[in-house]
């Protein structure tokens, strides 16, 4: 399917240009009255302009849609190629949503450089589209790599008073993983006779030794980004040294690059090393679920917590891809198989918005009292009722309560997991009941509870949320309730894509 519109280059351009035009704008506040309306109109726009991709896609045919394709580096025989497919529209979606949140939360609070932080979003922003849209392998690493670059500038300046050593932390974590990836994109332009399309990846005939090489390189690069255990010790440190913008995007959007190339790469091009190591994800996703829950639950500081949280949920993500393979041989079912993986992909996009909405909350708490400490709060609903309902909204979805989104990606995981390993789906439930620990151990003492005395000057400070806070939020909260009541418009998208990628794997092994 071909769009008259450019869609998709829109969505990566027209946030980099506004960017860049924001960039030279003056770095004084008194000056930047202006970039902050223009910014969030930018990231407005690439909304409204993204929502033709889900109201016109076609979701019966698993081919990709509103395709462009111009030469590039003749060279090297690359091309700019775009396209999306049920896998990578949803991604787009939730990029270009979640990006005017975190621009119009730092309308007040960002007063050091705010064109250049404005501006420092769009570019990401733009890049991020381009991950999900590149069909072109030496593309997408290009996007893929400049996206690190706004991300590490935005850590690095605007973040917490240990922000040089999490920004760096975080850029070598993830570039080294990288280059990783590179290689295998070379060997593979090389197998397929000098071209780097994606799709023809897809239908290369590798040898087992070869799969297995390249499944690990990928590996290195994708378990870092997701994060996986055990590479994942970068996440908490530049979750609390990062803004509140920065934790948002990162939690909501940059954790789901790494399972994309697992849906993207890892198991169209190499499905038998996939089979084979499969065993071996499912391992570490069950470490992620069971023990990072239990670490995030002595956590003292609101954003490690949640950015723990965030790697214990992601790890439903890559359970619910790898399991496929335990279903197939279980109950050759494809539907079973299906439903784990539309679930992980469920997973995927609600994890975007209470994550999201839970560093936003932290953020209003850190912006009155300069603090993320739970200890430092303490009834917080007697001087904020209305950011309270909120935050426990958010909380409930984030310990899976049913008629969240939370509880949709977790159940269709575990429901699938049974068919494959009862121990499996055992483990994988504990989330459950450690992420309700975790979480309404947070809430309970920072939210609930009267004021204590070595409190009551401190917490007495805070002032309820305003409408521009409110309307952040309960944005959020309508996304979250409603994909909790109703994720049949997401499953119906994924789902001939899915099934697709279904049949390849299982043809290809």
């Amino acid at each position: 399917m071909s769009a008259e519109l450019p869609l998709l280059s829109l969505l990566i351009w027209l946030p980099i240009a506004g960017g860049v035009w924001v960039l030279t704008q003056s770095k004084d506040s008194e000056d930047a009255l202006l970039v902050r309306p223009i910014a969030l109109t930018i990231a407005v726009l690439t909304f409204l302009f993204s929502l033709p991709l889900f109201f016109s896609f076609d979701i019966t045919t698993a081919s990709m849609q509103f395709e462009e394709k111009l030469p590039w580096i003749q060279a090297l025989n690359t091309y700019y190629h775009l396209g999306v497919d049920g896998i990578s529209m949803p991604l787009i979606l939730l990029t270009t949503f979640i990006t005017p949140l975190v621009i119009l939360s730092a309308w007040e609070v960002i007063k050091n450089r705010p064109a250049q932080y404005m501006a420092a979003f769009l570019i990401m922003e733009g890049l991020m589209n381009g991950v999900f849209a590149a069909l072109d392998a030496m593309l997408f690493y290009v996007f893929w790599e400049a996206m690190l670059v706004p991300m590490f500038i935005i850590i690095g300046v605007w973040g917490g008073a240990n922000r040089i050593y999490a920004s760096l932390k975080f850029f070598l974590y993830t570039l080294l993983g990288s280059v990783l990836m590179l290689v295998a994109l070379l060997y593979m332009y090389n197998q397929s006779g000098g071209q780097f399309s994606i799709l023809s990846f897809h239908q290369l005939n590798l040898s087992s030794t070869a799969q297995t090489l390249i499944f690990l390189a990928f590996l290195a690069a994708f378990a870092v980004k997701v994060p996986m255990w055990p590479v994942h010790t970068w996440l908490p440190d530049a979750h609390v040294e990062a803004p509140t913008g920065g934790s948002v995007v990162l939690a909501a959007i940059m954790l789901k690059m790494g399972t994309y190339g697992f849906l993207r790469f890892s198991l169209p091009i190499t499905p038998q090393a996939s089979h084979e190591l499969a065993w071996f994800i499912i391992l570490l996703s069950l470490i992620a679920v069971v023990y990072i829950g239990f670490v995030a639950l002595v956590q003292q500081d609101m954003k490690k917590l949640i950015a723990y949280s965030s790697i214990s949920h992601m790890g439903f993500v890559t359970l619910g891809f790898f399991i496929m393979f335990a279903i197939l041989q279980n109950t050759q079912s494809k539907d079973i198989a299906a439903m784990g993986i539309e679930g992980a992909m469920i997973q995927m996009i609600s994890h975007g918005f209470i994550s999201g909405a839970l560093f936003l909350c932290v953020g209003v708490l850190y912006d009155r009292l300069h603090s993320r400490e739970i200890s430092t709060y303490g009834g917080v609903a007697n001087t904020m009722p209305r950011f309270a309902m909120f935050v426990v909204l958010f909380a409930m979805a984030n310990a899976g309560l049913p008629g969240t989104s939370g509880f949709v990606g977790e159940f269709m995981v575990i429901l699938s997991s049974f068919q494959a390993n009862f121990w499996i789906a055992f483990l994988a439930s504990t989330t459950l009941i450690l992420g309700a620990a975790y979480t309404l151990w947070m809430i309970k003492r920072v939210i609930y509870g009267s004021i204590a005395d070595d409190k009551m000057e401190t917490v007495g400070r805070l002032t309820d949320i305003n409408a521009r806070e409110t309307f952040i939020l309960a944005i959020l909260a309508l996304a979250v309730l409603f994909f909790g009541i109703w994720p049949a418009p997401l499953q119906e998208v994924m789902h001939v894509s899915v099934m697709n990628l279904i049949e390849h794997v299982t043809r290809s092994q």
